[in-house]
């Protein structure tokens, strides 16, 4: 059977194309002469049909405590995967002096609750065969909760899931050890240039947003104490504002009764998530070194704030960022790596929540050539601005996200997340269906506007970590240069500090 799916899947994916998309029009659209060094053949042949999927609807419940239920029945396998998304109790909502409380929080249900140890814990998991953990980023506005299992002992390791999401103990001892160990990574932090360098952009593009802040510092985890832990998940860990995803073997009409059981437990409070004003995009480029003395190489990061993921533009923005800068077959890949040799690989991408985040480009260059590399990111994006892209290329790029779409359509667990992400969003409900449509439909015209809206070379905030005696004057080239140490901070402040 796995077999058999695997392969209908790839067929489907190479059936993707569509006759009934827009086609550039004028004099670009011939222009397409491909800088790549791979000669590529065997191409599948395509149908000329846009992909129409429909993809199966859960079982949606409101529990009386407000929890959302979503049950996405799939027989095929004897397994159930368990998402829970409890928005408000993210890293976004932390006090200042205590960054990294939510994502500790989260961590420390594991280790242990008014009955288990951590010890304990671990065992009846792996006993059970399950998995279970908890995570919470620093710009998230959530906390999320997942699990894993058979769907012969559900009701066992689903036992386990509400033992730690309403009894968490947070005992000291456990604490301390998790506190130590982040502090060990808060040093190695600070000697990786990929590190430094999303530090740096992200104090750049969000500024006071608490978005911004990235990590843990010693300060923090020292004022993490089982009381501000408990009275985060007493105040954050808020049904009303959650949303639980289970899909696997299991059938909504029986599991809906056991859940009202195992969760009735949980209450509501008056808890309603009210996000920071949004970030400002920066208005004129500016350009940060952070000297690391030694370096071999040069890690370059640029890029502003662009838009959120309710923002029309964002599916205009998937497409672009296939062609600029996703993956190997993209521009930046195509000219710094295959065709300059400037790097191992360079890449783009967008972060999109609830609230607007950064369109970013950047990678790992040799020093030397650190000047060649930045003449040639903001060449790449002129060109996006200012030249409509090829149909052939357009037509890749659209090819290749629907049909990397199709493949999650196989995973259980992948799908679940799409209903998930459409219910926090408030996407209408055939969202995902219309999906492969609405990408098939962008054309050149959507790509250079979207491009000359969210990349301007003249508001770019662009950061460049490495040796700093052999790359600031290249750097000034393009602007004035603020110097960073690798502690962050601002250069002439250190260098007072070592005076005094």
């Amino acid at each position: 059977m796995n077999r058999i799916t695997l392969f209908v899947a790839t067929i489907l994916c190479a059936a993707v194309v569509w006759a009934q998309a827009p086609t550039p029009q004028g004099p670009s659209q011939d222009k397409s002469v491909s800088i790549s060094k791979v000669e590529r053949k065997g191409k599948a042949p395509v149908s000329k049909e846009i992909l129409q999927p429909k993809l199966p609807r859960p079982i949606e419940a409101t529990l009386d405590n407000g929890l959302t239920v979503l049950i996405l029945e799939d027989h095929r396998f004897p397994t159930v995967n368990v998402s829970l998304n409890i928005s408000g109790a993210g890293g976004l909502f932390e006090p200042a002096n205590l960054t990294g409380l939510a994502n500790v929080t989260a961590q420390m249900l594991r280790e242990g609750t008014k009955t288990r140890n951590s010890q304990a814990l671990s065992e009846e998991v792996d006993r059970l065969g399950a998995t279970l953990f908890a995570n919470s980023s620093f710009s998230s506005s959530a906390t999320t909760i997942n699990a894993s299992g058979l769907s012969d002992n559900l009701d066992q390791w689903f036992a386990l899931v509400t033992d730690v999401l309403l009894n968490p103990s947070f005992p000291a001892g456990e604490l301390s050890k998790l506190t130590q160990r982040l502090k060990v990574q808060v040093r190695q932090q600070r000697s990786q240039p990929g590190f430094l360098a999303n530090e740096r952009f992200s104090l750049a593009v969000y500024g006071s947003h608490p978005a911004g802040r990235v990590s843990y510092t010693n300060e923090s985890l020292d004022a993490l104490k089982p009381e501000a832990l408990a009275k985060w998940h007493a105040e954050r860990y808020a049904p009303q504002n959650a949303i639980l995803g289970i899909a696997g073997d299991v059938k909504a009409s029986e599991l809906v009764p056991k859940l009202k059981t195992w969760l009735a437990a949980w209450k509501k409070n008056d808890l309603k998530e009210v996000l920071p004003a949004n970030p400002v995009p920066a208005s004129a480029k500016k350009i940060y070194l952070v000297d690391r003395p030694n370096s071999v190489q040069t890690t370059l990061t640029m890029g502003n704030i662009a838009l959120d993921r309710r923002d029309p533009d964002h599916v205009t923005l998937e497409v672009l960022n296939r062609i600029f800068g996703q993956g190997p077959a993209a521009r930046l890949f195509l000219n710094l790596r295959e065709e300059k040799g400037y790097t191992y690989g360079v890449y783009s991408g967008f972060t999109a929540l609830k609230y607007p985040g950064p369109f970013r480009a950047g990678g790992d260059l040799r020093t030397e050539v650190t000047d060649g590399a930045m003449t040639e990111f903001l060449k790449e994006i002129n060109r996006i601005r200012d030249e409509k892209v090829p149909a052939p290329e357009l037509d890749d790029a659209r090819r290749a996200l629907v049909a990397g779409f199709a493949l999650t359509l196989e995973q259980p667990a992948q799908v679940l997340s799409y209903w998930i992400l459409r219910k926090i969003y408030g996407f209408p409900v055939d969202f995902w269906d219309t999906y492969p449509a609405k990408i098939a439909a962008v054309t050149a015209d959507d790509i250079q506007r979207v491009a000359r809206k969210y990349l301007n070379p003249e508001a770019m905030q662009i950061v460049a970590v490495g040796e700093g005696s052999k790359i600031k004057t290249i750097l000034e080239k393009y602007g004035p240069v603020e110097v960073y140490d690798m502690e962050g901070k601002a250069a002439a402040k250190a260098a007072a500090k070592g005076a005094d």
